[in-house]
């Protein structure tokens, strides 16, 4: 295949998006000629490889090309804007550089927003976007992370969920719009459909992190955005850890006598429950394994646990107190 783009950035080859972004940052920025003045020749080779490997994969059309032909694919069949002889981008490294972290990390300087740093290699000083190297804007960079490309505390929003839906599971469309930094620098509006995918037996607080998904301030690192599972409220049944509780309402006679109660769960099916123990005050009956899913037991449930209550009569007829007290003492 020639050169092999995952190696470079110490990817797997399923790798995704976000994985490409963390290798690239990581890499990028430990190889920077002007964090590697005394082996600047080699620190120019990497970081132009680096790039090259990034601008490659992140690149849906270019990278199923390389993944289908290999580098000499790129040759052969290049995209709009390649260059048929190198089979690469003939963008700078540090346009991309500057592309990636928005209007460069460091800023810069005279030479003002938006504009390429270039390497110099003539062995001097040199700049670096306006700036002389001998400034080491690279350890300003790793020693106060805080003071550039700092990242906000995320955003969160809650996300109400259905009885119904925890039961089961679902998938959730969600279109957001959120600011971004374009390659000039600007703050733009983008808008993207995101989807989110809710396990059964998710409880009330998990959360659905999707990484960069937030707004992005000038000289910052987008925002994570999360979801949090909050329940809604059900007309008959109610949580409890992995349990259900639902009441049930039965005459005196039912209650003493015994019945059957017809429940339906949350998946729409009908359970038929004998009652056949003599229901007291605060009688609790227990169906075992038909609560919620367990997330972290495939297969396994919690209980449905049945509360009664039980409905007295307002009147009775004389006859009917002395039968029933005959019954009793009985």
């Amino acid at each position: 295949m020639g050169v092999d783009y995952y190696n470079i950035l110490h990817v797997e080859r399923n790798a995704r998006e976000d994985d490409l972004k963390k290798a690239y940052r990581k890499l990028v920025m430990k190889w920077h000629p002007d964090k590697n003045p005394t082996n600047k020749k080699e620190a120019e080779a990497n970081f132009k490889h680096i790039s090259e490997a990034y601008e490659v994969l992140s690149d849906p059309e270019k990278r199923t090309i390389y993944d289908q032909y290999g580098e000499e694919g790129l040759k052969d069949r290049p995209p709009p804007g390649y260059d048929e002889a190198s089979g690469f981008n003939p963008r700078n490294a540090e346009d991309i550089f500057a592309e990636f972290f928005g209007s460069s990390p460091f800023g810069f300087g005279s030479s003002g927003p938006g504009r390429s740093m270039r390497f110099q290699s003539d062995g001097g000083a040199g700049t670096f976007g306006g700036f002389n190297a001998s400034e080491n804007l690279f350890r300003t960079y790793s020693e106060r992370p805080n003071n550039v490309l700092k990242k906000p505390p995320p955003a969160e929003t809650k996300l109400p969920c259905s009885l119904e839906e925890l039961y089961s599971g679902s998938t959730r469309k969600m279109k957001i719009s959120r600011t971004v930094i374009d390659t000039n620098g600007r703050q733009v509006l983008e808008t993207e459909i995101l989807t989110l995918e809710i396990k059964p037996g998710w409880k009330k607080g998990t959360k659905i992190t999707f990484p960069d998904k937030g707004n992005q301030q000038p000289n910052q690192l987008p925002a994570d955005l999360i979801f949090v599972i909050d329940e809604k409220s059900h007309d008959f049944f109610k949580r409890d850890g992995n349990d259900l509780i639902m009441s049930q309402r039965v005459s005196l006679a039912e209650a003493i006598g015994g019945t059957t109660i017809n429940i339906t769960t949350l998946n729409k099916r009908t359970l038929s429950i004998p009652v056949t123990d003599i229901v007291s005050p605060g009688f609790e009956l227990v169906v075992a394994k038909e609560g919620m899913p367990i997330t972290k037991e495939r297969g396994h449930r919690g209980d449905l646990r049945i509360k009664f209550e039980v409905k007295f009569p307002t009147r009775l007829t004389l006859e009917q107190i002395a039968r029933l007290k005959r019954a009793l003492e009985g």
